[in-house]
């Protein structure tokens, strides 16, 4: 399969319950009103902030959302009396909502939590100041609502950057994968690569939690990464920046000689660097995936040897010469 035809995949929700143990200690949450509610569904990553409609305006209310209340709506309930602080929030209680975020520890009166309670709508309490929170729970939530692909390929960490290496089915991804961990880079995921986009124009790789750091070496069988070469040799996720294909030298195929067009692949709508790297027994294919790598930091730093060589290339020719001998004078060095 190719990789830009991959089947794109999403969440459609999380249930609240599973935000709550997997954000507790992250985010510093605290329950208000115990288990209650942990099946309702979130389906929406955007949050709310309900001061309109706590002050009784609900025709836009966007009540599907997680809920966080910040000072400036605690401040508002705590300028109402008893009584009409329970009526402001009653209103919100006639809706479905997945959840209630209090922000700054505040919290809610007694009846207001029971109340609550009583309609299935949990309450937490974080630490965390409002514009904090919001930016750590977003940030979960688009993650958690993100969309994914399925990539056979292995995706490897080399000097940094994030190589993932595809191609047909035993043509030597995993071998490739485990000769650069041999030579001190890290693996990522090898065979079943889950690749998310994160915001929009980066897309992160990981393995499976079955799979993890296991590998197939075709010939030798299964093998454990991190337990054969240490904890240094893996990576659990990684930003994928380049992408390496690979495929059987073909004669009749003009392949790039001068890296002066660049070739980008889009992935889940992201433009990611593509090198199409012909291959035939006895080519150091470990060693090019490094000098790719290098040459991708090259580049980001502002350094193209391709676009460096053709202004060389242009001033040669401006000069009506062939060129000049690298160096001037030879030292008496004979090697």
């Amino acid at each position: 399969m190719k990789i830009e035809k991959a089947k794109e995949q999403r969440k459609k929700q999380i249930t609240v319950g599973f935000l709550y143990e997997t954000g507790k200690s992250r985010f510093k949450l605290r329950s208000l009103t115990d288990e209650v509610g942990f099946e309702n569904k979130i389906t929406d990553k955007n949050l709310h902030r309900p001061g309109l409609a706590l002050a009784g305006y609900v025709d836009l209310f966007r009540y599907d959302r997680v809920q966080v209340i910040g000072n400036t709506e605690s401040k508002y309930l705590k300028s109402l009396s008893p009584d009409r602080r329970m009526h402001a929030m009653a209103r919100l209680f006639e809706f479905k909502i997945p959840c209630i975020m209090m922000t700054d520890n505040n919290t809610l009166d007694d009846r207001i939590i029971a109340a609550a309670a009583e309609k299935q709508i949990p309450v937490f309490s974080t630490s965390y100041e409002t514009t904090k929170f919001q930016y750590f729970l977003a940030d979960f939530l688009d993650d958690q609502f993100a969309p994914q692909i399925v990539v056979h390929g292995s995706l490897v960490d080399v000097y940094g950057v994030g190589v993932l290496i595809v191609g047909r089915s035993g043509i030597g991804k995993s071998e490739i994968a485990l000769d650069l961990v041999e030579r001190g880079h890290r693996l990522v995921a090898d065979d079943v690569v889950m690749v998310t986009r994160k915001g929009e124009g980066i897309l992160i790789g990981a393995g499976t939690d079955l799979v993890k750091h296991f590998m197939e070496i075709r010939g030798l069988g299964l093998i454990d990464v991190r337990s054969m070469f240490g904890i240094r040799a893996i990576r659990y996720q990684k930003r994928v920046e380049v992408i390496v294909e690979l495929e059987e030298w073909k004669s009749i195929r003009d392949y790039t000689r001068t890296g002066l067009d660049d070739q980008v692949i889009k992935v889940l709508d992201v433009e990611i660097p593509m090198v199409r790297l012909p291959i035939f027994p006895g080519k150091n294919v470990t060693v090019i995936t490094e000098v790719i790598s290098l040459n991708y930091l090259l580049k980001h730093y502002g350094y193209d040897a391709a676009k460096e060589f053709a202004k060389r290339l242009e001033g040669v020719i401006g000069q009506k010469t062939k060129g000049n001998r690298a160096i001037e004078y030879f030292e008496h060095d004979f090697e």
